[in-house]
């Protein structure tokens, strides 16, 4: 891309599309590290153009995407362009043929629909969105956040993400295989049962060492029964949960905090440095140290 020219987004747009979609895409990157363009039918040629293409939504998961912008996807992922979709505007992107042989997600409503229509794909039903670094899909709703903050992360660094969402009042970051949370909560009660209880406590002892065992008597579960019934509230398991809280709760200790980045991990609950380390690189896609270096920079 020249130097000085910002980076283009391009946003699908039509009459009555997703608006809280639309309207996350245009709160995020109607900043000056972007140029947002909206574009209406008709106005394809300046969507094939962008650095980025985004398609919130498609007029008929059903029915054909429009002609024209399939072909506009094409050219731009031809050119070299950035592909996201979020929610139905994943099926955009799969009737452009850009998601064969990929994995892919999208609200988990279509999930079914997406794998029918295009067995192709390796659909995530689960997931809050899928990098697949030249396109990207995202779930719905809240989830278009997760994706949009994401892109300004890998595109601008951790402390232009965190200004967005602090500007938004959203968590700066959830890691993309989360679960969608609109799954756990048709599929279990929001409140009261054991695995929420088990939840509750190891959030109140992170730092302390915890176990499959425990947590699962702290839900008054069997410990299988208690694997089940946390998969399905979470779409995960248990340790792998608890990790991403660590992670969590270690962020405020690394950008505000006076602890050495090696002591951080012992602090909520990662003995090991290098373990620490891993998995936070795993999850934020950057080490502990460049983290507070981020964060203290914004």
């Amino acid at each position: 891309m020249p130097s000085g020219r910002p980076h283009t987004v391009a946003v699908a747009a039509f009459d009555g599309l997703a608006s809280y979609e639309f309207g996350t895409v245009v709160e995020v990157f109607g900043r000056p590290e972007y140029d947002l363009r909206v574009c209406a039918p008709g106005q394809e040629d300046v969507f094939a153009a962008a650095d980025t293409q985004i398609v919130v939504a498609v007029p008929d998961v059903e029915g054909e995407v429009p002609p024209r912008l399939v072909a506009a996807l094409r050219d731009g992922h031809e050119r070299g362009a950035r592909v996201v979709s979020i929610c139905s505007g994943v099926f955009a992107l799969a009737a452009a043929g850009l998601l064969d042989g990929r994995e892919a997600t999208t609200h988990w409503q279509y999930t079914e629909l997406l794998r029918r229509r295009h067995p192709r794909i390796l659909v995530r039903p689960d997931v809050l969105y899928v990098d697949g670094g030249d396109v990207l899909t995202g779930a719905g709703n809240a989830a278009a956040l997760d994706l949009c903050l994401h892109l300004v992360r890998a595109d601008h660094g951790a402390a232009v993400a965190n200004a967005v969402a602090r500007h938004l009042l959203v968590p700066a970051h959830r890691e993309g295989d989360q679960a969608q949370v609109a799954v756990a909560a048709v599929r279990e009660p929001a409140a009261g049962d054991g695995v929420e209880r088990a939840m509750a406590w190891a959030l109140d002892h992170l730092a302390s060492p915890i176990t499959v065992a425990e947590l699962a008597r702290r839900a008054h579960l069997a410990p299988r029964t208690f694997l089940r019934h946390f998969a399905q509230r979470t779409g995960t398991s248990p340790l792998r949960w608890v990790v991403a809280q660590r992670i969590a709760a270690s962020l405020p200790l690394l950008a505000h905090g006076a602890l050495p980045v090696e002591e951080v991990g012992a602090a909520v609950g990662i003995a090991s440095p290098a373990t620490f380390r891993h998995h936070f690189t795993r999850a934020m896609k950057m080490s502990p140290s460049a983290y507070r270096r981020a964060a203290r920079d914004g």
